[in-house]
């Protein structure tokens, strides 16, 4: 244990460039040596809070250089215990000799690879000119997404929307020396029509964007609801939209993804194409500026590893 190296969130939190960790992601995602199982999803009752924990287990392997994975839990309701809904750790290890290289702080490194997955897609699939994004929710991903958004897009104008205005208000505040305003809204219905790209990352039951209100040209990224019971965007957005997913494994876990698949609203066939397709350029993304993409993210394994690789070579040259 002496030799294995511990990253922690600071240094992860610190050390992001989110042009270097989307570049990092797409060449993983076009590198057909990798090796990525599907991932195990454990739902078990959490009788003390009344709401079902979860546990994701996500491996991935690169034979001859590197491997991995995370051990995630997902607990809905710890904001009653101070604590955040998503704890974790990832395994990063030699794939030749198999021993432990390092053990990395896992809620960060989710939350930045999932960012700049989400980021990656926006390159094919959102306009070259965006400049205004809403942002819904206000939980670890949403100061990340806006971030990662405004690396690859000439992002000017943020809104942000939660439950909670208060902590709308307290991460616009934070955002408050980059290079575009953020600005903390009321209601969804007041700006989502007025933006380029919609983001949402929130474990919402009910949709929260409805697509009587949305305009031609927009991206929504849906990056939250990952599990069967959850929706983000209803069954008017998914008719409306060219629909892309990271990959096509998720199409069974998010409730985004299977109600329109189970009530006829989208076929499978009807989905675009996955990042893979898009980094290999097998798939095109946007066609023109008035059609509206959807881009569906559950996470991979393969962001993980690459996120994981990513941070490890910069701490070692620290």
């Amino acid at each position: 244990m002496k030799n294995i190296l511990q990253i922690d969130g600071d240094f992860i939190e610190q050390n992001t460039v989110f042009t270097e960790l989307i570049q990092e992601i797409k060449q993983s995602f076009s590198d057909k040596s990798i090796m990525v199982p599907m991932r195990h999803h454990h739902d078990f009752p959490n009788p003390t809070v009344k709401k079902d924990a979860t546990l994701l287990l996500m491996p991935a392997w690169h034979p001859d250089k590197n491997a991995g994975v995370k051990i995630v839990t997902v607990h809905p309701e710890n904001g009653q215990f101070n604590l955040p809904a998503i704890q974790g750790i990832y395994i990063y290890l030699d794939a030749i000799k198999g021993n432990i290289k390092a053990i990395l702080e896992a809620k960060s490194l989710t939350a930045k690879r999932t960012a700049a997955a989400s980021a990656l897609a926006s390159v094919y699939l959102s306009k070259q000119n965006s400049s205004s994004m809403l942002m819904i929710g206000t939980g670890a991903l949403s100061a990340n997404l806006i971030q990662a958004h405004a690396s690859v897009r000439p992002i000017k104008t943020v809104y942000i929307w939660g439950r909670n205005f208060e902590k709308a208000k307290a991460i616009a505040s934070n955002l408050k020396n980059e290079n575009f305003t953020v600005q903390a809204i009321q209601t969804i219905e007041e700006k989502i029509a007025d933006v380029d790209i919609i983001s949402s990352a929130t474990l919402s039951t009910t949709p929260l964007i409805l697509g009587k209100f949305l305009k031609k040209g927009q991206h929504i990224d849906l990056v939250g609801a990952y599990k069967v019971d959850m929706r983000e965007a209803d069954d008017e957005t998914i008719r409306k939209a060219s629909v892309y997913v990271d990959t096509y494994g998720g199409l069974k876990e998010s409730g985004d993804m299977v109600t329109p698949l189970k009530n006829g609203i989208l076929k499978e066939e009807d989905i675009k194409g996955d990042l893979f397709s898009l980094t290999s350029n097998s798939t095109k993304g946007r066609q023109n500026d008035n059609e509206i993409t959807v881009f569906k993210s559950v996470g991979h394994g393969i962001e993980d590893l690459a996120a994981a690789n990513y941070y490890y070579n910069k701490f070692t040259k620290e």
